[in-house]
């Protein structure tokens, strides 16, 4: 039963008896009736008037839970002119204010901490309980190379390629360091956040590539110009002193002319052989900035099949060809981009050895290019070093190669992968440059 109710009921009681008690005075004395008629029409009267003074804050105050119920902060109330209820009015009136003040305050900064998380260099990944991704940021999309609404709702185990196996048991309060395709370097960090009492965790993800590579790139270019300034010393040397000993031939005995000019100029192939392997590094060094002009990948293609030709023939390689429909146009530097695929191609050509198949394929849309052979794969434990300086397998290999592919490639903005299954190695780059 509600205050009200009790209130009316009370009323009706105690003027119900009020009449009962007239009625029995009315028996009794005509005039003493009229004066109990007047003590009652005064009652009602002022029980109104309490009636209203007592129910009408507690209306207003309801009114009040409901709009603070509904979230409606903009409902205020005006003075009635009682003292009390007006007091009331001013105290709901500040709440309201505050109340809609922070409100105001918390969306701005709700929206700030958007624009942060959505322009942010690094990846964000946002979890929910079950460790599902609920939302994903552009910089994450890049890195994982997915669209955020092919990755929402996923568990973090179903991630594309490493990014499960290294995310997936990583505890809050963990960072993991990784590379992914023997290149690109990212560390990821696991934290968590409260949210209306309830723990929320995020993924923060920074790619490291550029910096690793600037810091490698640091090094090797310090060791290549320290040891080719001491080279070219030596074999400027060298080369003179040998220059100097061929005006002594003809001075011999004629039979040992030709074994001396023969020694002779096995020492000026073998000087000019070393200057050749020193100024081979130095380009890797001197590799300038790509200068970009819109250019058919296919035209390049094929231009570089005319030029491999006899050797593909030679080998008894078999060149498979899957192009786009239409012409495969695309902002390159048309030398250094040339050099990449040809790099690419020729250690195709090498890992195939004699009679095999290389197949070339691209695609429009997104822009790609692949190249697969079916030579001898590449061991899980050579591919993580193979985009790395100097590092090679061959037998009279310099290690550079690679490194030119990755540095053009990066240089360019594209994203690129090597892998290697059985007998299948597949070189894949995409070629639009990352936002």
């Amino acid at each position: 039963m509600t205050l009200r109710t009790k209130f009316l009921l009370f009323a009706v009681f105690v003027h119900s008896l009020l009449a009962v008690l007239a009625w029995y005075v009315l028996q009794e004395n005509k005039f003493l009736f009229l004066s109990v008629e007047l003590v009652i029409i005064i009652s009602v009267l002022v029980t109104v008037q309490l009636y209203q003074a007592f129910f009408k804050p507690l209306k207003l105050i309801r009114a009040g839970i409901e709009a603070i119920r509904d979230k409606d902060f903009s409902t205020k109330f005006m003075a009635v002119g009682q003292e009390d209820l007006d007091e009331l009015v001013k105290v709901y009136n500040r709440m309201i204010d505050q109340l809609r003040r922070e409100r105001v305050g918390q969306a701005e900064k709700h929206f700030l901490l958007e624009k942060l998380i959505q322009a942010s260099p690094a990846g964000i990944i946002l979890l929910g309980f079950d460790n599902q991704v609920e939302s994903v940021n552009p910089a994450a999309e890049r890195f994982l190379q997915h669209k955020a609404q092919e990755l929402m709702g996923k568990h973090v185990s179903q991630l594309p390629e490493e990014w499960s196996k290294e995310l997936t048991h990583l505890s809050s309060g963990e960072s993991t360091t990784f590379r992914l395709h023997g290149t690109w370097t990212y560390r990821c960090h696991r934290a968590h956040f409260l949210d209306r009492g309830f723990q929320h965790y995020f993924i923060l993800i920074e790619e490291l590539t550029e910096a690793i590579l600037q810091n490698e790139r640091q090094a090797y270019e310090k060791v290549i110009r320290v040891m080719s300034h001491e080279v070219n010393n030596t074999t400027g040397a060298i080369n003179s002193i040998l220059d100097s000993l061929q005006y002594y031939t003809p001075q011999l005995e004629p039979e040992h002319q030709p074994d001396f000019a023969h020694v002779l100029q096995v020492a000026i192939d073998r000087n000019a052989n070393l200057s050749r392997f020193m100024a081979n590094f130095a380009e890797v060094v001197r590799l300038p900035q790509p200068k970009k002009a819109l250019k058919d990948l296919h035209t390049l293609l094929q231009r570089l099949q005319r030029l491999l030709q006899p050797q593909l023939e030679k080998r008894h390689i078999s060149c498979t060809w899957h192009l786009a429909p239409q012409p495969l146009i695309i902002l390159i530097d048309e030398q250094q981009m040339e050099q990449v695929v040809l790099n690419i191609l020729k250690n195709a050509m090498e890992a195939i050895g004699e009679e095999g198949e290389i197949c070339i394929r691209t695609q429009l849309n997104p822009p790609q290019l692949t190249i697969t052979d079916n030579g001898e794969g590449i061991p899980k434990d050579v591919q993580q070093h193979l985009f790395t300086p100097f590092y090679t397998t061959k037998n009279n290999g310099q290690g550079i190669g690679l490194t030119m592919v990755r540095d053009i490639l990066i240089n360019h903005g594209f994203t690129f992968s090597l892998s290697s299954e059985a007998d299948l190695t597949s070189f894949t780059i995409k070629l639009q440059p990352l936002t």
